[in-house]
């Protein structure tokens, strides 16, 4: 880093210091759980902080300012994560419409579509859910049945999509659709479709978890204008896989899979609940063992995540790299839930009543629910196949992956 460089970033981390003192609440410090997908009611001083982040773009700040973005370099928008984390701050804008379409759509979208768009999910005034797995086409998406039948100046859908995370929210979905079934990969397309059109059903999903995020969306003789068309008609699998490598890169960052956080929560629960010995270490040896090799894997992914953040600015985005962040993520936070449950023990095993601490109750859902990151953006043994064909080079026995 130049010196010129470092002083921009120098006085631009004065700028963010100076605006976060004077507009974050500290009445929020630590409090991103009221954000989130689900229906979150925007009120006091939550939803001033909104407002202004809002106006400020910061919400998605490396975003064109042309949509409203905040418009930042890479470096300046890890300055802004950085000093927010140190007061506490965290970020109300978020959602699918952030971590998976806009960037999509501002590769991919015309610009009627992105003036439309953008400015909203901006603002976080709109959800976004993603119309993709169905029935018969999980891993194999590219079987994918849902038609979407060519009407002059509209598309008449018909079909059924499962596991759509939010969609009893979601005010608009993006949905690859058929519109050739006489060729597989090639007569995908992908559409936007406003939640609110006749003929759009959802069905929530009770989960293991206790919690119901996901659902069955049936699409009945649903009209979509031809403007919600994104790239060429038989050209949604490439604007889908693209989608996908956003997805798994914010699922490598933390927004769903290992976080920052975790390897320093573990250590303290582990310090809590099974104490120390006479020497002053963990008392149980064999966790400890774990507990250390978990932490060190856990700062080597970190490492890892920085290292291809930066290579993915100079290369027009996320990469297959994606596909071994994601998995890996999986596998960290997986194991973290997993040595949490122990070492709580029995208190991490309550699902309700006054025996439990709120964490105690938290830990036990969050241990059911990790196992979905695995198979959330594609499967670990999709991730494995892009890894061996797009990474390592090995042969393809398939001409396409997921």
């Amino acid at each position: 880093m130049t010196d010129a460089v470092a002083t921009d970033l120098s006085s631009f981390r004065g700028h963010v210091q100076t605006w976060l003192r004077e507009n974050f609440p500290a009445s929020l410090k630590g409090r991103g759980d009221v954000g989130g997908e689900a229906p979150v009611v925007w009120e006091g001083d939550a939803a001033l902080w909104k407002s202004r982040m809002a106006i400020k773009g910061w919400g998605v700040p490396t975003w064109p300012s042309t949509y409203g973005g905040g418009g930042l370099t890479g470096k300046q928008a890890q300055v802004l994560q950085e000093e927010m984390a140190a007061i506490g701050a965290w970020n109300p804008i978020g959602g699918m419409g952030v971590m998976m379409f806009g960037p999509t759509l501002l590769e991919y979208g015309t610009e009627e579509q992105k003036q439309q768009h953008i400015p909203p999910i901006v603002r976080g005034e709109l959800r976004w859910c993603q119309g993709y797995s169905e029935p018969g086409a999980g891993s194999d998406l590219a079987s994918l049945q849902t038609r979407a039948e060519d009407k002059g100046d509209h598309f008449l859908v018909n079909g059924q999509k499962i596991w759509t995370s939010g969609a009893h929210w979601a005010d608009w979905c993006f949905c690859l659709v058929r519109t050739d079934t006489t060729k597989k990969h090639e007569g995908i397309s992908f559409v936007l479709i406003d939640m609110r059109t006749p003929g759009v059903e959802t069905r929530p999903i009770k989960l293991i978890s206790g919690v119901s995020p996901f659902c069955e969306t049936f699409f009945t003789d649903v009209k979509v204008p031809k403007a919600n068309l994104v790239g060429p008609v038989n050209g949604g699998w490439t604007v889908g896989k693209r989608l996908l490598q956003h997805e798994r890169n914010s699922l490598s960052g933390g927004s769903g899979g290992h976080s920052r956080s975790e390897p320093v929560q573990l250590a303290r629960i582990a310090k809590e609940y099974i104490g120390f010995d006479e020497t002053g270490r963990l008392a149980d040896a064999d966790f400890r063992i774990r507990l250390i090799m978990n932490q060190m894997e856990a700062q080597a992914y970190l490492l890892t995540l920085r290292r291809v953040a930066d290579e993915s600015k100079g290369a027009n985005g996320p990469s297959t790299a994606t596909s071994i962040l994601k998995n890996v993520t999986a596998k960290l936070a997986t194991e973290s839930a997993e040595m949490i449950i122990e070492a709580m023990g029995n208190q991490g095993t309550g699902w309700e009543g006054d025996a439990f601490t709120a964490e105690e109750l938290a830990a036990g859902r969050n241990y059911l629910g990790v196992k979905a990151i695995a198979i959330a953006g594609g499967s670990n043994e999709v991730q494995n196949n892009i890894i061996s064909k797009r990474i390592l080079g090995l042969p393809d026995s398939n001409r396409h992956t997921y």
